[in-house]
């Protein structure tokens, strides 16, 4: 099933010219093969009679063809329809955007509906309709597709690969593996087996991609003891909860090579990788589409702008809230003594990452003395505490419903106006199409040198750039 606006002819021809802008939203099926590729793969061009198109890895494998050894379908990046949705495809996005970050082996079509609050009925014919698939075969594709890379790119025993990807019992991982792909499981470990000392993933996304641009703006807001920025990449410390289970290290992303990020985690993360993943990916924007970002933000656009994200939503709004009418580099000071009085220390990282960020429970026991020691003025203490009280109730924290109803649960908490709501989004959320209001350098960017805009007037002036206002966010910015 090919997307509607992509006729077999017109696919096959981005097959022959190799169209990297096409990665990771058609995948080709080789019927005299039985195997799928991206349409960059360099083996010899299949006859067009045996091409079978597909807009998903996920149709691909349930019409039985296995992924290609040579292109890796694990690595495309994804495609992402962000705007201008209706309601039946905004719950079938959400529910894929779940099933991504499930980490329960025992996961059903129930539990996604009761988390949407829909039937399983609706749920299934919704998710058909938009994704090609049912919810049950694009998690499994999913599953199998990380344990895929997980075999090729790491040293991880495939007792422990089975368990990052999603399954309950080595057992079922070998039975599906096989069912699926028609091979063990260790036939796809490197020749020589050998253990290496650190595993390494590989992400891919479309190119270009402003490496320069996202470093210089991770780098002067990177907190002391939690991340470090340096030429080419960022190494940082994290802790996120996988299958109920904490996990806390550290990891370094590199772009070393055009095209792709190359991962490198501590031990103790490796087993939480399916859910660190999809945040690496929003973290570092690796599936945006730089062509239609460029041409939503015009000629003095910089090529391949990425708008980064967050792997830790709390730590996110926590940033927000300490940069509210400060510097950028006074918002890092503050963050930094946040971190020192109230972070845990972590063994065995590295220099400069040997901290984790504060948790929601931390905070909401602390007094408004304990933060205003810091320098951090009472009223923004009190509204601290108050977003860590409400955490666990918060749509943003949970990633449900729709912008507009997140941005107001956050400026219904003490000290959130918002300005602060939308940079959560747009950060926190990864949302492309955020404008914050009231931002007195985008009113005089887009005042263009003559009379500051009216509020009225400075959001009409945004909606130039509609669906990816948040990318027009940053190089407004950039530009001043």
């Amino acid at each position: 099933m090919l997307s509607e606006t992509l006729p077999p002819d017109a696919a096959y021809a981005v097959l022959q010219s190799h169209d990297a802008r096409f990665d990771g939203r058609l995948y080709v099926g080789v019927t005299s093969t039985g195997i799928y590729c991206r349409p960059v793969c360099r083996v010899r061009l299949p006859r067009r009679e045996n091409c079978r198109f597909f807009s998903t890895a996920a149709q691909a494998e349930a019409a039985a063809f296995r992924p290609c050894m040579k292109c890796r379908p694990e690595l495309a990046p994804r495609a992402l329809p962000w705007t201008t949705m209706d309601a039946s495809r905004t719950l079938a996005q959400q529910a894929a955007a779940w099933l991504d970050a499930c980490d329960d082996a025992e996961a059903s079509v129930e539990d996604l509906a009761a988390h949407l609050g829909i039937t399983s009925r609706h749920l299934r014919r919704i998710f058909q309709a938009e994704h090609g698939v049912s919810p049950l075969q694009y998690l499994q594709t999913r599953r199998l597709l990380l344990a895929k890379a997980l075999l090729t790119d790491s040293t991880l025993p495939v007792s422990e690969i089975a368990f990052a990807a999603g399954y309950a019992s080595l057992r079922r991982f070998n039975a599906a593996f096989v069912e699926h792909y028609r091979l063990q499981p260790t036939a796809l470990r490197r020749e020589g087996g050998g253990a290496a000392p650190v595993s390494r993933l590989r992400l891919s996304y479309r190119q270009p991609y402003d490496v320069a641009g996202v470093l210089a703006f991770l780098a002067p807001r990177a907190i002391t003891g939690v991340e470090r920025v340096e030429e080419g990449g960022v190494t940082r410390s994290l802790a996120l909860t996988h299958a109920g289970r904490r996990h806390a290290g550290w990891l370094r992303v590199s772009f070393a090579k055009a095209g792709e990020v190359g991962v490198e985690l501590s031990p103790t993360l490796w087993p939480a990788v399916g859910s660190l993943l999809p945040l690496l990916r929003r973290w570092l924007d690796l599936d945006a589409e730089p062509e239609a970002i460029a041409a939503a933000l015009g000629e003095a656009a910089v090529a391949g702008q990425r708008l980064p994200g967050c792997l830790d939503r709390f730590e996110l709004a926590v940033r927000a809230v300490l940069g509210q009418q400060v510097t950028v580099a006074a918002a890092r000071t503050l963050a930094g003594r946040f971190v020192e009085r109230f972070g845990e220390a972590l063994s065995d990282a590295p220099e400069g990452c040997q901290r984790l960020f504060p948790t929601p429970e931390c905070i909401a026991e602390a007094t408004r003395d304990d933060i205003a020691s810091l320098g951090i003025i009472g009223r923004r203490a009190d509204s601290l505490i108050a977003l860590a009280q409400a955490w666990p109730t918060l749509a943003f924290a949970r990633h449900e419903g729709s912008p507009e109803a997140a941005a107001a649960e956050l400026t219904a908490i003490p000290g959130i106006g918002p300005w602060t709501a939308g940079y959560m989004l747009m950060r926190g959320w990864s949302w492309p199409d955020a404008f914050p209001p009231g931002d007195v350098v985008l009113r005089k960017a887009l005042s263009r040198e003559g009379p500051l805009l009216s509020p009225k007037a400075y959001l009409e002036a945004a909606e130039h750039y509609r669906p990816y206002r948040s990318y027009a966010v940053l190089h407004l910015w950039r530009r001043a």
